[in-house]
C-alpha cells in the first residue's frame, strides 16, 4: 500500500481528486441527502474530473488507502472503464481497507454486466459466510440484486432462500441490529447508480 505522506506522486494526486471539497465524505450516502442543486453542482466537478483523470493516476489511487481507494472507483464508474473491473473484484474481495467496499460494489453494479454479477456473488459467496464480519455483505447484496434487475437474472436468489446464506449472516452471532432489508439494500444502490449516471452525463457534456 502506498501512503500520501510519504508518495510525493500519492500525495499530488489526493490533492486534486479526492480531498477538493472533501470529495471522499460526500461520495456514497451523503450524495443522497444533498439538495437537488448541490447535488448537481456535486456531479459536475465529479463528471469533471472523471474526465481528465488518467488511467496511470486511478491505478496509483486504488494503492492508496481507504480515500483514495473509495475516489477512484466513483471516478472509474463515472469514466465507465471497465478495464478496472478485474481489479475492483480484486479490491472487494481482499477488503483490505474500511470504508471503500461500498464504492467498488456501486461501480459494479453501475457497469452492470454478468462478469460484474459474477464478482459480486463471488463476494457474498465468501462473506456471508462469516456473521463474526461485519463488512460490505448489504452493499453486495444490494448491488447484485440491483444487477439482478438489469440483467434479466436471479443470482441473488439462492443467498435470499430460506436458510441461506444470506440469513445465516443477518442472523449469526454477533446478530446484526437495526439492519435493512435486501430491498432497502438495492433500492439505496439503484439511487447511487443514478448519481453515477448523472455524473457520466456531466463528463459526456465536456466532451461533446
Amino acid at each position: 500500500m502506498r501512503y500520501a505522506h510519504e508518495d510525493p506522486e500519492l500525495r499530488a494526486l489526493v490533492r486534486r481528486y479526492v480531498t477538493p471539497d472533501r470529495r471522499y465524505l460526500q461520495l456514497g450516502g451523503p450524495v443522497l441527502r444533498m439538495t437537488a442543486p448541490r447535488r448537481a453542482a456535486f456531479a459536475r466537478k465529479l463528471g469533471k474530473a472523471a474526465s481528465t483523470i488518467t488511467p496511470r493516476e486511478l491505478t496509483v489511487l486504488l494503492e492508496g488507502g481507504w480515500r483514495e481507494r473509495k475516489t477512484a472507483a466513483w471516478l472509474i464508474a463515472v469514466a465507465g472503464r471497465t478495464e478496472f473491473r478485474e481489479r475492483l473484484g480484486a479490491l472487494l474481495l481482499a477488503s483490505e481497507v474500511c470504508y471503500a467496499g461500498t464504492a467498488y460494489c456501486v461501480t459494479l453494479a453501475a457497469f452492470g454486466t454478468p462478469a460484474d454479477a459474477h464478482l459480486t456473488a463471488a463476494y457474498l459467496d465468501r462473506y456471508l459466510r462469516r456473521p463474526d464480519l461485519f463488512y460490505d455483505q448489504s452493499a453486495a447484496m444490494g448491488a447484485l440484486l440491483h444487477l439482478d434487475a438489469g440483467l434479466g437474472t436471479d443470482r441473488a436468489a439462492r443467498f435470499l432462500a430460506p436458510g441461506g446464506l444470506w440469513h445465516q449472516w443477518i442472523d449469526g452471532p454477533p446478530r446484526k441490529e437495526h439492519h435493512g432489508t435486501p430491498e432497502s439494500y438495492r433500492e439505496v444502490v439503484g439511487r447511487l447508480c443514478d448519481f453515477v449516471d448523472d455524473s457520466a452525463e456531466c463528463r459526456r457534456a465536456r466532451q461533446r
